[in-house]
């Protein structure tokens, strides 16, 4: 007989916050609008706002929209792989987690929470010079994972080899300089309701930034053997000085459109930065991107790794560093069938044969990417 006191008693899992997540956030929407629910509408309209009229924040959504796929049919998808080399590292998907200033105001674990989410799922992350924790703390978390810090100058060269010189003593594997941010721009969102938001961009010291040069920059390039990267390229001029002067990543980017006003949306950009660079150095962009098929798009026309800012603010705004980790696991997924039905195996599949352009479907702006959050609109726009 079996003896019923030396039976075993079934255990049942106790489901982790993020299992809850997962059931609770089933799509990005969901994260959005649980964001949009937990933030004021200061922190709400930095996160999502731009300059002056907005119109680089939607030409950014427009360019994206404005092309469409031709899949390739018949072919075996059964062995998709997302991952992607970038630094000379294999990470899970050519995505990263772009500097974001002040991302203390979602979440007050802060880039903490950013470099553990980014470093568990395996992507790399930035993080910026004007937000929290110091980046020493920072570059405890997830030691073997990819952290690159990116500087907005605010003082002299000196200044700027100290600072850098901490970061690579404490472990990040990049260096970044911030080169489009001659001056803070207006961003008419604060502006009209008469809202300061305290930064250190706004300290007094923008004069540093102003006097920025390629002669600074090959102080520094004499200086770290890391690499370094370039964040504001937007012309295939600027992009073959970049390389000549020894810029390992060209970082193209319109700040999300909240810098210059009345600028291209960044995917635009590629074809003319993709051929002057030339593969002499990997291709970063950044500007609008929410869901795979963005990524996918970025890829086909000749990017490395495509930058997310906005999309993971909006998953550390509705649940910490767990929701950053949602997001993720939620684009990996849109990625992965992307592939799949576009007729790829791997990304460097991917060429520029796989997109054309094509008339969008719905007027641009920030949160067009998911269209069942009614907008744009006060409660949510």
């Amino acid at each position: 007989m079996n003896d019923a006191s030396n039976a075993k008693t079934p255990t049942t899992k106790t489901p982790t916050n993020l299992d809850q997540l997962r059931e609770k956030f089933q799509n990005l929407h969901e994260i959005v609008l649980a964001a949009r629910a937990r933030l004021d509408r200061n922190y709400w309209d930095y996160l999502i706002g731009g300059a002056e009229t907005e119109t680089t924040v939607r030409r950014n959504r427009l360019a994206i929209d404005s092309l469409a796929f031709r899949p390739r049919i018949l072919r075996n998808v059964s062995d998709t792989d997302t991952s992607a080399t970038f630094l000379k590292r294999k990470f899970t998907m050519p995505v990263a987690l772009a500097p974001i200033g002040s991302i203390e105001r979602f979440d007050p674990a802060a880039t903490a929470a950013v470099a553990n989410a980014a470093g568990t799922f395996g992507v790399p992350m930035f993080q910026s010079s004007v937000s929290k924790p110091e980046l020493e703390e920072t570059a405890k978390e997830v030691p073997e994972g990819l952290k690159i810090f990116q500087l907005y100058v605010r003082g002299d060269h000196a200044w700027v080899e100290a600072i850098f010189d901490r970061a690579v003593a404490a472990g990040f594997g990049a260096l970044c300089l911030t080169v489009d941010t001659h001056h803070y721009s207006r961003r008419e969102r604060d502006i009209s309701k008469r809202y300061a938001a305290a930064s250190a961009r706004t300290d007094g010291h923008a004069a540093y930034q102003r006097s920025l040069d390629w002669a600074q920059f090959d102080k520094l390039r004499a200086r770290y053997k890391v690499p370094l990267i370039v964040k504001g390229i937007a012309t295939a001029e600027d992009a073959k000085l970049a390389v000549e002067h020894g810029v390992d990543v060209i970082y193209v980017s319109n700040h999300g459109g909240r810098q210059l006003d009345q600028g291209l949306g960044t995917i635009d950009m590629l074809p003319e930065i993709v051929p002057a660079v030339h593969g002499r150095a990997e291709i970063i962009v950044d500007g609008g991107f929410c869901r795979g098929t963005d990524v996918i798009k970025a890829i086909a026309l000749g990017a490395d790794m495509v930058c997310v800012g906005r999309l993971y603010g909006f998953g550390m705004a509705a649940a910490g560093r767990d929701g950053i980790t949602r997001v993720l696991e939620l684009l990996h997924d849109e990625i992965t069938r992307c592939m799949g039905l576009s007729g790829v195996n791997r990304l460097a599949e991917l060429d520029p044969s796989y997109v054309r352009p094509a008339p969008p479907v719905r007027p641009p702006h920030v949160l067009s990417a998911f269209p069942y959050i009614d907008g744009p609109d006060d409660k949510y726009y």
